[in-house]
């Protein structure tokens, strides 16, 4: 879902009555504040919904889908009038939890009211904020020790002239148009000094919060912020664009200092941004000459069982899940296991603090499909080197004698 900007009472009443019908939210908005708009089903809910296949694809089970039994707590920052996003995210998911702050009492009033009215007080805690706090304020007034997510959909303009000068350019009166306080709209510096002070708290944050992500207004924004986020040397961060009809776009961005690797579609989910600037693909994809699936699947099995990895391979699914604590495949590493101290010294392999996790599948969608395709998953791990090595060598064992 994109928050956006109401244009009049009409807006207003709509997304009321389809948050009444939808989802059977109870919610006021006053007249001088921003109405968060539950457009039409194709465009509903787009950031919660990212934000869900973000978390179920980074999950420590590594099921790649929905585990309903996760307890998720998670912080909305500057929650606006109603904490839009925290009713919505509750609603659909029955084990998720909310922190949500703002620094307009107005705000801070309103949704309490709405939390109340929906009977979620015991999932939801609305705490106001200061300009001068933390914008997550982990240590001094959110009441918990650990994140599973922040969200935030920051005031995209640096000053009142910006926006004024916007909505002249977009041929509509800057005020009369727009029911958003400047609180909600105007922050110094814009979103990207904003969101520059978001990623230097998780700097010191680190893996307390497994995602921190916010929305964007302006593309020309996502290309700097990623670039803060490498000079940091973050290489796992998430990127894509939300589309409301046929011209509204807002964009968002994810960053974990944690080692876990959501999938392709979540994290290169734009071609608005430099190629380059993407984050390096968690999947690798190739089709063999042998056309059974039967036949690749006991070759990747045998192989891997070979290694000293743990390796659970499922044959009626044609999946299996896998951990290295480094590279046991090149030959230099073979070599050495053949020494048994050396064997020794490598020990058990704890998932936890393995370098590399990865699940490989086998598929063949139709009878007539040439060849089995195998896809390569990387799960956990921080060196993209030791994923690339990994599925270079499971290519070629799987493709000789073919």
């Amino acid at each position: 879902m994109v928050a956006a900007i109401a244009t009049d009472t009409y807006s207003s009443q709509l997304t009321k009555s389809l948050l009444q019908r939808d989802f059977e939210l109870k919610v006021e908005i006053p007249e001088n504040r921003l109405c968060p708009p539950v457009p039409d089903p194709k465009y509903r809910l787009n950031y919660i919904l990212w934000l869900q296949d973000l978390l179920d694809t980074t999950g420590d089970e590594y099921r790649d889908n929905y585990d309903p039994d996760r307890e998720v707590i998670g912080l909305d920052i500057g929650t606006g009038c109603c904490s839009i996003y925290p009713l919505l995210g509750c609603s659909m998911r029955p084990h998720w939890r909310f922190v949500a702050t703002d620094i307009d009492k107005d705000n801070i009033r309103t949704s309490r009211d709405t939390i109340s009215k929906n009977k979620l007080d015991s999932r939801i805690e609305i705490i106001q904020t200061d300009p001068k706090d933390e914008l997550i304020p982990l240590d001094t007034k959110l009441n918990v020790d650990r994140l599973d997510f922040t969200m935030c959909n920051p005031p995209f303009y640096a000053s009142r002239d910006e926006l004024i000068a916007s909505a002249e350019a977009k041929e509509r009166p800057p005020f009369s148009a727009c029911t958003g306080a400047e609180v909600e709209m105007v922050t110094t510096g814009g979103e990207i000094a904003f969101i520059t002070r978001m990623i230097e708290e998780s700097l010191r944050l680190r893996e307390r919060v497994i995602w921190y992500t916010t929305m964007l207004g302006k593309l020309s924004s996502v290309s700097v912020l990623i670039e803060t986020l490498l000079e940091h040397k973050n290489n796992n961060y998430a990127v894509t664009e939300f589309v409301q009809g046929n011209k509204t776009r807002r964009w968002a961005i994810s960053w974990s200092w944690t080692d876990l690797r959501p999938t392709v579609s979540i994290a290169r989910g734009t071609t608005a941004i430099p190629k380059h600037l993407l984050p390096f693909p968690s999947e690798y994809i190739f089709t063999t000459q042998s056309e059974s699936i039967d036949e690749v699947s006991a070759k990747i099995d045998s192989e891997l069982s070979a290694l000293h990895v743990q390796w659970l391979w499922r044959k009626n699914l044609a999946t299996g899940v896998g951990f290295a604590m480094q590279n046991v495949w090149s030959r230099q590493a073979r070599r050495k296991m053949q020494n048994p101290d050396a064997m020794a010294e490598m020990g058990e392999i704890d998932e936890t603090k393995a370098a590399l996790g990865f699940k490989v599948q086998c598929k063949k969608d139709a009878i007539d499909e040439k060849g089995v395709r195998v896809i390569v998953r990387w799960l956990k791990g921080r060196d993209t080197v030791l994923f690339e090595s990994f599925c270079g060598m499971l290519k070629r064992k799987v493709e000789s004698n073919q």
